[in-house]
């Protein structure tokens, strides 16, 4: 099994984890700095943490508390080197996130994701890590892509 290093995210972590988002296509890498850059300096409550395999970094996660609620949180990205996945990795930032909002006193935590087949691993993963399949929403990514929410309470 691979050993991993789950870390709060800095500004050196950005270029490999830019090369995470290029081979993963979560979104387009040029998007980190100015996406990171609040919680770099410490302007927002998200939480950035990055996955380290022999000092380098693999994996990325990040989530924001959601608006209007008590304890609510909600995972916007995550995101893993192809080469990695299914090696432990994306639950191992996860898990250290689920742990940093515990220790925070925070309650839930929600992810969305796709209907479509080529996020059933996906879907999958969130089952695997004790996410329940709480919501669907129709037509919502696009027609006939549903917005699948999964919640787990910490």
């Amino acid at each position: 099994m691979e050993q991993f290093r789950i870390t709060l995210t800095t500004a050196e972590d950005i270029p490999a984890l830019q090369d995470v988002l290029d081979k993963t296509n979560l979104f387009p890498s040029e998007m980190l700095p100015g996406m990171i850059a609040p919680y770099l300096s410490s302007e927002s409550r998200s939480v950035w943490l990055t996955c380290h395999r022999n000092g380098e970094a693999v994996g990325v996660c990040f989530a924001e508390p959601e608006e209007l609620t008590d304890g609510t949180w909600n995972m916007l990205a995550l995101a893993v080197l192809p080469n990695l996945q299914g090696k432990k990795a994306g639950t191992a930032l996860v898990q250290a996130l689920e742990d940093h909002l515990k220790s925070q006193g925070q309650r839930m935590l929600v992810v969305d994701t796709s209907s479509k087949a080529k996020f059933a691993l996906t879907r999958r993963f969130y089952v695997k890590n004790q996410y329940e399949e709480e919501s669907r929403i129709r037509d919502f990514w696009a027609k006939g892509d549903h917005k699948v929410t999964f919640r787990k309470v910490l």
